[in-house]
């Protein structure tokens, strides 16, 4: 999901915004569905933009994308960092 609206972010332990986690995967420093799985959530982003009608090629593009994510490269940010922080310092 496109993070471009505060409302949109996730937030840290310490309630702060997370710039890497969108709110309806990742809230309080913690994954809403701890269980969520790469296929699970190809499943639930096909649906979700289905319902939107998004074309083919979205779905297709938004998908692939997945596993660039942070959360299926194992990148979670450490709890009481935003996630803001840690890309600072992984960059340096």
């Amino acid at each position: 999901m496109p993070l471009d609206r505060p409302e949109e972010l996730g937030t840290e332990e310490d309630h702060s915004k997370s710039t890497i986690y969108c709110i309806h995967c990742y809230r309080d420093g913690r994954f809403t569905d701890e269980t969520m799985t790469l296929e699970r959530m190809r499943d639930r982003v096909r649906a979700q933009l289905e319902m939107a009608h998004a074309g083919q090629d979205v779905i297709r593009e938004a998908i692939d994308r997945l596993p660039q994510l942070s959360r299926w490269l194992g990148k979670t940010p450490p709890t009481g960092l935003s996630a803001g922080a840690v890309d600072e310092k992984s960059k340096r």
